[in-house]
């Protein structure tokens, strides 16, 4: 999420280097170039394989580890703030849409997950821009959620059925608080009021 705009100055200044160029932020574009090969592997009969769990796992692993490096190596940023939950959108949305397409997830919460995700887009994004929003504890847990449900599918499709009852389970109640979380953001967005709503005094993790 946006950052305070003096305290991202003194915080580039102090470590003489761009913004952009951090260790974190690399670890984020990674789960961006691992999301090709990770719906590929899905979609292309992964029954008996473990690159698809192995894939997915790096993928949702990727969302912890950089954050933990921004806080461990103090290189929280402006772009790390918007590129992380992009990354985590954009990443959940087509890893479940790849699972729709093998035919091992109902299409409704793939219609949930990306219709809430447009019409934040939509009614909040301009605040987030803006840096008026910050990332939510209910955000933060719909996501790992989803991470968990995603991950369980995967190795109910490859390696061990068992887990797929799980994962489907962890997915649409990630769903349910995908849905939840988007009325918090849209509110603080329209209202300026609630848990989202961006509070003075500097750069937010990245989560």
């Amino acid at each position: 999420m946006p950052t305070d705009p003096t305290t991202d100055g003194r915080l580039r200044r102090a470590s003489g280097r761009p913004d952009w160029a951090t260790i974190p932020n690399l670890v984020t574009l990674l789960r961006f170039l691992l999301l090709g090969p990770a719906c590929w592997v899905i979609v292309d009969d992964p029954e008996g394989s473990w690159w698809p769990p192995v894939l997915v796992g790096v993928w949702a692993v990727t969302d912890w580890v950089d954050g933990l490096l921004a806080r461990a190596l103090n290189q929280q940023s402006r772009t790390g703030e918007i590129l992380d939950p992009v990354a985590d959108r954009i990443g959940i949305a087509l890893v479940v849409v790849a699972l729709g397409v093998a035919d091992a997830l109902s299409w409704v919460p793939v219609a949930v997950i990306v219709l809430v995700d447009l019409i934040v887009v939509a009614l909040a994004g301009r605040a987030a821009q803006q840096g008026r929003m910050r990332v939510t504890y209910v955000g933060k847990a719909r996501t790992a959620v989803l991470f968990f449900g995603i991950c369980g599918i995967v190795l109910g499709i490859s390696v061990w059925p068992e887990a797929m009852t799980v994962g489907r389970v962890l997915v649409w109640v990630g769903a349910a608080l995908h849905i939840y979380s988007a009325t918090l953001y849209i509110r603080a967005a329209r209202l300026g009021t609630g848990p989202a709503v961006r509070r003075p005094g500097g750069v937010e993790d990245q989560a």
